[in-house]
């Protein structure tokens, strides 16, 4: 994600999201900050690979996407952009149906780099999927 779309300010929660790779997948986001990030997708079937499970893709857009906005809204006012540089996402435990539910953190915010950590769950809590997304804070 090179930019951040315009957004409200503040920003009104829950914000579904309808511009954009974001918008395409249904991301919904419930809260937004410079420490931590949440938000939902409904599965359905356009999400899905053949073998009928969440496709992995997805859940590495959810997380670069919670990532770059939560860093974003924290450097924006500095005149400075933030932009997806790693994203190493590891699979637990299939989704299949239901809401992907994401939570990130933010566990490091440097001058050029944030590093944040995301974990998605099922409708039950379980943990599925664990995400370290690394993101490049660049002078716009």
């Amino acid at each position: 994600m090179s930019s951040i779309p315009p957004y409200r300010t503040p920003l009104e929660f829950p914000l579904a999201l309808a511009d954009g790779f974001d918008g395409l997948y249904g991301l919904e986001l419930l809260e937004v900050s410079g420490d931590v990030a949440i938000a939902r997708v409904p599965v359905r079937d356009e999400l899905k690979q053949p073998g009928g499970l969440v496709h992995g893709g997805v859940y590495a857009s959810i997380a670069e996407a919670l990532a770059t906005w939560g860093t974003a809204l924290a450097v924006l006012p500095r005149g400075q952009s933030a932009v997806g540089l790693s994203n190493q996402t590891s699979f637990l435990r299939p989704i299949t149906q239901g809401t992907i539910h994401a939570s990130a953190i933010s566990k490091h915010r440097g001058r050029t780099t944030w590093v944040w950590e995301v974990e998605m769950s099922d409708d039950e809590g379980r943990l599925c999927v664990l995400t370290r997304m690394t993101i490049a804070v660049r002078d716009s």
